[in-house]
């Protein structure tokens, strides 16, 4: 009887001393923790870690082979930065005369709209990529076109001539077409094969709209 006492209480004691976690789930101090401790990172050496990513990405348009890390790793950083700096350069004059260049503004939504407008296509047509690595993706590949505005900008700061004009036509194809090229390298494969096209298609649109823009830009 003793023994029949000692074992309901041993049993009546592991079920109190039970583990309380759920089975299947990790902890909240597991969940989404970084391989690395940040909270008692400098913050300089956290700002220089971003840019060093957004850097990585850029170079991963340039030379479009590895493909992980823009669809894994996104961030918005790089489009911004692009777009606000090609939405300077194309703006018109300052001095109240207009001279014909697109707004400001009117460059952040032909960019934003125009990358959401191609994301929500390929959503459409079964693509297997997020919304917002699709945008960061179609806007990490403005880098190309973003050069081929600066070297255009440069090429303006001399006497027009034809070869001038042809030179700036050359380098916005080239610019074009690399953007063109590297975002169907990172996004062609989230299509469906039959559909790749159908993908291909807008995002020639949105590249030449914005490419439109770089070599309308006489000012």
């Amino acid at each position: 009887m003793d023994t029949k006492l000692e074992i309901m209480d041993d049993y009546s004691s592991q079920s109190l001393e039970g583990d309380m976690s759920i089975p299947g789930r990790r902890t909240k101090a597991t969940i989404g923790s970084p391989d690395f401790n940040t909270l008692d990172e400098p913050i300089k050496e956290t700002i220089l870690r971003d840019i060093r990513a957004v850097g990585v990405k850029f170079c991963h348009v340039l030379y479009p082979k590895e493909k992980s890390s823009l669809l894994k790793d996104w961030d918005l950083w790089g489009p911004l930065v692009l777009c606000t700096l090609m939405a300077t350069i194309l703006q018109g004059s300052s001095d109240g005369d207009y001279d014909g260049g697109p707004e400001f503004a009117q460059v952040f939504v032909i960019v934003w709209i125009g990358a959401a407008v191609v994301t929500l296509n390929s959503k459409l047509l079964g693509g297997n990529i997020s919304f917002f690595q699709s945008v960061c993706v179609l806007g990490y590949c403005l880098t190309p076109v973003a050069l081929a505005l600066i070297a255009c900008r440069l090429i303006l700061l001399s006497q027009q001539t034809n070869l001038l004009f042809f030179l700036r036509l050359l380098t916005t194809t080239i610019g074009f077409s690399w953007a063109t090229y590297a975002s169907f390298i990172f996004l062609g494969e989230s299509q469906p094969p039959n559909r790749k096209p159908l993908a291909v298609y807008p995002m020639f649109l949105f590249f030449f709209i914005i490419s439109w823009l770089v070599i309308s830009h006489n000012q």
